[in-house]
């Protein structure tokens, strides 16, 4: 069975950033072909060595990725077209899911945000209902 990774696919294979279904397939690449385990682990040995890509480098420090705060301004649609494009790009064709993780999180903050202030609104509104007066 010949190796049908590259050694880039290798390198963000191991940077964790490969969509979950390519990493699913070095996996179990990995299981069936000795030679491709032991790839990875010569591109292992390297890197303890320090010696290091700049696309490795590139994808390690994920200099690509968006910024939480860029994703927060995502999440409200206040970024240019440009960059709302981009990012759009970045977590539905790129599939990092290093951002889709942190836009995953961001969401559920927003969604518990939400949910805090319908609560304290209620509560407001139960709060001071004796106090209001009919208008005439």
């Amino acid at each position: 069975m010949p190796n049908e990774f590259t050694t880039a696919d290798l390198e963000a294979y191991l940077d964790e950033v490969l969509p979950a279904e390519q990493a699913t397939s070095i996996e179990r690449a990995l299981r069936a072909q000795p030679d491709l385990l032991r790839q990875l682990s010569e591109i292992n040995a390297r890197r303890d060595a320090g010696v290091h890509s700049l696309g490795e480098i590139w994808r390690r420090e994920r200099l690509t990725c968006p910024t939480r705060q860029q994703w927060g301004s995502y999440l409200l649609s206040i970024l240019p077209d440009e960059q709302m494009d981009y990012l759009t790009f970045h977590l539905e064709k790129i599939g990092c899911r290093y951002c889709q993780a942190n836009l995953a999180d961001l969401q559920t903050q927003q969604a518990e945000a939400a949910d805090t202030v319908s609560r304290r609104r209620t509560r407001y509104f139960q709060s001071s209902a004796g106090y209001l007066q009919a208008k005439s």
